[in-house]
């Protein structure tokens, strides 16, 4: 199979990419390496690739029109994994514009790939952030997801839409996936994981949000490709059992569905802090601060769906997650010299 992945050079891009080339698939990656993190990162992601014969890259950016058509005539690919974004609730307040660029314009372009070249199965990053503000727990697909709390949350909404529209429309089979506050080796230095390593090695204080009352389903990377691999592995269908006078959000009458995919098993931050402080046997201090605009205090996926539709459930531990980053976190930037971690907030 070919396949093509949208933000290659990115954590969740870069391994699974790593697993079809491992599998013997052809990879085409793309990704605009821009410096919204440390792009030497990326760059150390993308050599990792490179080192395959059978992966292929180009430094594109999806807002791009007629660059993203032409790849796709190029390679003809036979399956899409769109993970390129602009990623970040807080980065959202401060930006906006980006996320329309690259989250709706981006997209846009990458359906419009998969329509006039007959691509096989659209799989597209969706987000946890969709649920805002849903204060029902689990979270569930079945659930109508109309209140974000975020522009971020709103274009990843925005993009499940988009898809349906365009499954309806072309019968392109499309799957969505709502992740759940993905980390692990190789992660991206905008997030907790990140930030809290680099201040506690450093002995400054770490910023604890919302007085450290948050609860995250954090889901290690591992679990994440997993499921991304066997969702890529099944296209979508048309649910028969589909009720136009009572629509369920999670399915259609056209080949679209969303899915979550979570560890199905919140943690406190106060406890994936002690994690991690165990991991480095460090005592992190403590900055405790509000809640900031945007963000929500819990989220906790039900993956009844996920587990249904391809027989898998995320169930790495958050002790032995985050012992393997801070194992490599430390072998990294030993390795690189630095502990500079360039990011927003």
């Amino acid at each position: 199979m070919k396949t093509l992945i949208t933000g290659a050079a990115g954590f969740i891009g870069m391994n699974c990419a790593l697993r079809l080339l491992d599998q013997g698939d052809e990879v085409i990656g793309i990704d605009n390496l821009n410096d919204y993190y440390d792009v030497s990162l990326k760059q150390a992601r993308l050599a990792r690739l490179e080192a395959h014969s059978k992966f292929v890259f180009h430094k594109t950016d999806i807002s791009k029109r007629h660059a993203i058509a032409d790849l796709f005539v190029l390679y003809k690919p036979d399956r899409v994994i769109h993970l390129a974004a602009q990623a970040g609730v807080r980065y959202s307040l401060i930006n906006p514009c980006a996320y329309i660029d690259a989250n709706l314009q981006g997209f846009m372009n990458i359906l419009e790939g998969c329509r006039h070249h007959q691509i096989g199965h659209l799989v597209y990053a969706s987000s946890s952030s969709v649920y805002g503000g849903n204060q029902t727990m689990p979270f569930s697909e079945h659930d109508a997801v109309d209140h974000p709390l975020s522009l971020y949350a709103a274009t990843k909404k925005a993009n499940e839409l988009m898809a349906h529209t365009y499954s309806h429309l072309y019968g392109l089979p499309t799957t969505g996936l709502r992740f759940f506050t993905v980390y692990g080796p190789w992660g991206r230095p905008d997030m907790a994981l990140f930030l809290f390593a680099k201040a506690m090695l450093a002995g400054d204080p770490i910023n604890v949000f919302n007085n450290g009352k948050m609860i995250r389903d954090f889901t290690f990377i591992d679990d994440i490709v997993e499921g991304v691999i066997r969702v890529l592995d099944k296209p979508a269908i048309p649910d028969l059992n589909f009720d136009a006078l009572h629509p369920n959000p999670a399915t259609s009458n056209a080949p679209y569905r969303v899915f979550n995919i979570g560890n199905s098993n919140p943690t406190s931050l106060m406890d994936y802090i002690a994690a991690l402080e165990s991991a480095f046997e460090v005592t992190a201090k403590k900055n405790f601060m509000p809640m900031q605009l945007g963000d929500v205090p819990a989220t906790f996926a039900d993956t009844t769906e996920l587990g249904a539709w391809v027989d898998f459930q995320p169930n790495m531990s958050v002790a032995d997650g985050v012992r393997m980053f801070a194992k490599w976190y430390l072998a990294y930037y030993k390795n690189t010299g630095t502990n500079d971690n360039k990011y927003h907030q």
